[in-house]
């Protein structure tokens, strides 16, 4: 009864930006937290970065100082401002929502569909 949907994603030239945007709907009693995955090909999915409910923040490595992540708690929707973007970011950026739903007795994980970012000239 969740649903997890991602948007923002495109074409951009290095040293571009980009915002992507993630909003939960459905049947949600309380969200703990929403990160930001991204896996190119061949590669396995990683962290990318990740907030709680109550603003607590982790970034990856290669993105600290040119990502930022935020969040609108009322609208359950999650963001990842992406500056100075590099080749190297290209990939497939997921969102994640670990939440509560409703009439649920335990946190489940759900997943977007993804959406693509192409950093290339």
């Amino acid at each position: 009864q969740v649903q997890v949907v991602e948007s923002g994603g495109g074409l951009v030239q290095p040293g571009g930006s980009l915002r992507l945007s993630c909003a939960a709907s459905g049947s949600i009693f309380s969200i703990n937290a929403m990160g930001w995955y991204r896996q190119a090909p061949g590669k396995q999915r990683d962290l990318v970065a990740h907030i709680t409910s109550v603003g607590s923040i982790t970034y990856a490595g290669p993105v600290k100082g040119r990502f930022t992540i935020s969040r609108d708690n009322a609208k359950n929707t999650v963001y990842l401002q992406m500056n100075s973007l590099k080749p190297e970011d290209t990939a497939v950026y997921y969102c994640n929502v670990a939440a509560l739903p409703g009439g649920g007795r335990w946190v489940e994980n759900y997943w977007g569909k993804g959406t693509l970012v192409t950093v290339s000239s």
